[in-house]
C-alpha cells in the first residue's frame, strides 16, 4: 500500500451533500428500524475506528454497552479533526457529524482503504440518536461537541489537556425512530452476542488490532454474573480465523496456508486449510465488508488455487492415466478459506452491496495468489500430494453422482414426468399455491392424506430417518431412496442441477412427531435443506409446523396446547373443579384427520415456523458440531447447553 499520509487536517474532508432526509426516510439509509438497523449505528462508528486501525494508526478499540441504550467507543486514532473546514465554515468535527458524505473517505488523503459500506458514515448515527457525544483528543488537548437528534447544543469546546490521541463517540439511538412489538411496543435493545459476532470477526481481518467489548449494562437474575469484558486480538489475521472457522473440524492432516501480500495498490489477505469433512467454507471481505455473494476477489483465489494444485500435480507426476484434471468443484471439498482484499475505491454490485466487481482485483489476486501458492506447495510436497489426493477422491466421488443423477434423469425422474409412488399430489399445478407436506412414517402419511386439502396440500411420507448428509459424498446421498423421492417431489433436482425456478411447491412443510425421534428427523431434513437446497431457505420456501403436545377436553370444550407452558396457562384458566381430560399427542398418527387438520394443516389456524438462517457462518459451524463426524465438540456442545432445554419428552 502506499505511504501513510504526512498530514490529516479540514482539507481531507470533502463535502457531498445534507443530512435532511434521514430521519424522514431512516431505512434508506440503514436498511431498516429494527433491530438490524439497531445495530447498523454501531457498525457506523465502530468502522470509523477500524478504519483508523487499517490506515496503521489505532492500535485499540474499546465498545463499552451502557444502561438507557447508549453506546460508547472509544479509538487510539489520530482523532477526527477539529480545524475549520473551508467549504461548510465549520469545525471538521461538525462537518463530519452533521453532514451526509461527509468524511475523510471521499477523495481526500485521510484514508488510503475505508470500510464504509454505505458511505452513510456517523452522520446518519447522529441524525437518527436522541443525544450523541463526540470527544476528540489530538495536538495535546481535547475537544467535545454534543448533539440532540443531529442537532448541535453548541460549538466545538476545548474541555482540558491530553496526553494521547484519539476519538470517543457515545450516543443513544432515538426510541421514536428504533422500536420493536413484542406485546406492545418497547424501545428495540442492542444484543451482546450480535456485537461480539461482529467485532470477533472484525478482529480477526484487521491483525494485532485489540478490541474490548465492555458490557456495562444493569443485570438482573440469572444475567447478573455472566461475564462483562471480552478482548479480541489475532495476530494471525486471516489464518487464526481459518484456524477458529475450523475448530470442530478434523484437520490433522491438513496445514493452514496463507498468502498476504500487495500488488498493484490491492491488498491480498488470504487463508485456507483442508479438513477431512465434505463441506465447502468461504468467507470473502472487500475492506473488512463481508461479501456474502462473493466476487472478483473470491473468483480470484477460486481459479488460483485450481490452476496451482493441477500445474503442482502434473509436474509431481501425481495424476494416474484415468484421471482427468482438477475442476473448481473438486478442490473445493472440505476447503475453508478466508479472502479478504484491501483496496482504495470498492465497487459493489447489486442492491445489498454483497458482492464485489472490480474486474482488475480477480486478474491480481488470481496471479498473486497463483505465484505464492506454487511457492508453498513446493515447500511441503507432503500437503499438497495431500491435497490433491483428496480432491481426485472427490472428482471420482462427484463423477459417480453424475452417473446416477444421469440415470435418474434419462428415467424422465426428476425432470417431473414420473413422480414417486408414495407421493400424494395436489391438484393445483401452481407452484405459488401449492403446499408440500413431508410426514413422519405411513400412520401419519394416512392422517394427513385424510386431512389435507386435496386442491392445493401435497403429502409426503418418509419412512424411517433419512441420511445423515453432513457425513456424506453426493453420489451416496442419491442413492437413499428417501432422499431421492424427496428431490423428485421438489422438482429442483440437486448440486450442480438445481434449479430453484421449477420447484414445484412454494411451501415445504416439515412434519414430524414431537418426540425425540421427532426432532433427530427435523435435524436430519434441515441438514439436507441446508446443504443442498438452501436456496428454497434463503426464498422462505421452508417451514415447521408446529403440532399440539396436548389436547385437553373441559366437558364438551376442546383446548389444543402446543408447548408446557401453554398447557399450564389453559389449566389455570379452567381452575374450577371440572373434570379434564388430558391427551398427550406423542405422534401425529395418533390424531385423527379432523383433529390434525384443524390443529396443524388448516391455513387459517395453524402455526408455521419459517427456517431463516440469519447468519450463515453460526449456523454451518452448528451444523458441523450436531451432525459432524467428531464427537467431542458434540459432547461439549450438548453440555454446555443442556440446561437451556426447559422439556425433553423421551
Amino acid at each position: 500500500m502506499t505511504a501513510k499520509p504526512s498530514s490529516y487536517s479540514a482539507k481531507d474532508i470533502q463535502v457531498l451533500e445534507g443530512l435532511d432526509p434521514v430521519r424522514k426516510r431512516p431505512g434508506m439509509y440503514i436498511g431498516s428500524t429494527d433491530v438490524n438497523g439497531l445495530h447498523h449505528l454501531v457498525w457506523e462508528v465502530a468502522d470509523n475506528s477500524i478504519d483508523e486501525a487499517m490506515a496503521g494508526f489505532a492500535t485499540n478499540i474499546v465498545l463499552t454497552l451502557l444502561d438507557n441504550n447508549r453506546v460508547r467507543v472509544d479509538d487510539n486514532g489520530r482523532g477526527i479533526p477539529i480545524d475549520i473546514h473551508e467549504q461548510t465554515k465549520k469545525s471538521a468535527l461538525e462537518t463530519v457529524m452533521t453532514t451526509l458524505h461527509a468524511g475523510g473517505k471521499f477523495g481526500g488523503e485521510g484514508y488510503q482503504v475505508s470500510g464504509g459500506l454505505h458511505g452513510v458514515g456517523v452522520s446518519v448515527v447522529n441524525a437518527l440518536s436522541v443525544w450523541l457525544r463526540t470527544e476528540v483528543h489530538r495536538d495535546g488537548k481535547a475537544y467535545e461537541q454534543v448533539y440532540e437528534r443531529g442537532v448541535p447544543k453548541a460549538d466545538v469546546k476545548e474541555i482540558g489537556t491530553s496526553d494521547h490521541m484519539g476519538t470517543i463517540v457515545e450516543f443513544e439511538p432515538d426510541s421514536q425512530i428504533f422500536m420493536k412489538e413484542e406485546g406492545g411496543l418497547k424501545e428495540a435493545s442492542f444484543s451482546l452476542k450480535t456485537i461480539l459476532d461482529h467485532l470477533r470477526q472484525q478482529a480477526y481481518l484487521t491483525r494485532k488490532l485489540r478490541i474490548r467489548i465492555i458490557d456495562e449494562r444493569s443485570r438482573r437474575g440469572a444475567d447478573k454474573d455472566r461475564p462483562t469484558d471480552y478482548t479480541f486480538y489475532f495476530e494471525g489475521g486471516t489464518s487464526s480465523y481459518v484456524r477458529h472457522l475450523n475448530k470442530n473440524e478434523n484437520t490433522e492432516s491438513y496445514a493452514i496456508f496463507s498468502v498476504v501480500e500487495e500488488s498493484q495498490g490491492v491488498q491480498v489477505d488470504i487463508a485456507f486449510q483442508y479438513s477431512e469433512g465434505f463441506q465447502s467454507n468461504q468467507l470473502s471481505f472487500a475492506n473488512n465488508i463481508h461479501t456474502v455473494e462473493g466476487g472478483t476477489h473470491l473468483t480470484g483465489f477460486r481459479t488460483a488455487l485450481t490452476r496451482t494444485l493441477n500445474k503442482y500435480g502434473e509436474e509431481a507426476q501425481l495424476y494416474g492415466k484415468d484421471d482427468d484434471k482438477l475442476t473448481g468443484e473438486d478442490v473445493q471439498e472440505g476447503l475453508t478459506a478466508v479472502v479478504s482484499v484491501r483496496l482504495r475505491e470498492p465497487q459493489f454490485e447489486g442492491q445489498t452491496k454483497a458482492k464485489l466487481g472490480n474486474a482488475e482485483v480477480r486478474t491480481i489476486v488470481e496471479t498473486t495468489v497463483g505465484e505464492q501458492l506454487y511457492k508453498l506447495f513446493k515447500q511441503d510436497s507432503q500437503q499438497a500430494s495431500r491435497i490433491i489426493s483428496k480432491a481426485l477422491l472427490s472428482q471420482k466421488a462427484r463423477q459417480k453422482a453424475r452417473a446416477v443423477r444421469d440415470t435418474i434423469l434419462k428415467k424422465g425422474v426428476l425432470s417431473g414426468l414420473t413422480l414417486p409412488g408414495k407421493l400424494t399430489d395436489c391438484s393445483t399445478r401452481d407452484p405459488e399455491k401449492s403446499e408440500l407436506f413431508i410426514v413422519e412414517g405411513d400412520s401419519a402419511g394416512g392422517s394427513a392424506k385424510q386431512a389435507r386439502n386435496p386442491r392445493f396440500q401435497a403429502i409426503l411420507p418418509l419412512r424411517g430417518k433419512i441420511l445423515n448428509v453432513e457425513r456424506a459424498r453426493l453420489n451416496r446421498i442419491l442413492e437413499f431412496s428417501e432422499i431421492k423421492a424427496l428431490v423428485v417431489a421438489l422438482g429442483t433436482a440437486i448440486a450442480d442441477e438445481f434449479d430453484i425456478t421449477k420447484l414445484r411447491y412454494h411451501k415445504v412443510i416439515i412434519t414430524v412427531d414431537r418426540d425425540v425421534d421427532g426432532e433427530h428427523i427435523e435435524t436430519l431434513l434441515l441438514t439436507l435443506f441446508y446443504r443442498y437446497f438452501k436456496p428454497l431457505i434463503d426464498a422462505g420456501n421452508i417451514y415447521v409446523a408446529q403440532s399440539p403436545l396436548y389436547k385437553m377436553t373441559f366437558g364438551k370444550q376442546i383446548e389444543y396446547a402446543y408447548s408446557e407452558s401453554e398447557r399450564a396457562d389453559t389449566l389455570s384458566r379452567f381452575a374450577e373443579p371440572q373434570k379434564v381430560d388430558i391427551q398427550r399427542y406423542k405422534g401425529l398418527g395418533e390424531m385423527n384427520p379432523e383433529q390434525l387438520w384443524e390443529t396443524t394443516m388448516d391455513p387459517e389456524r395453524r402455526v408455521l415456523k419459517l427456517v431463516t438462517v440469519d447468519d450463515a457462518q453460526e449456523a454451518n459451524q452448528y451444523f458441523d458440531i450436531l451432525m459432524g463426524n467428531e464427537v467431542a465438540p458434540r459432547r461439549k456442545f450438548i453440555q454446555s447447553h443442556a440446561k437451556e432445554v426447559a422439556f425433553l419428552d423421551v
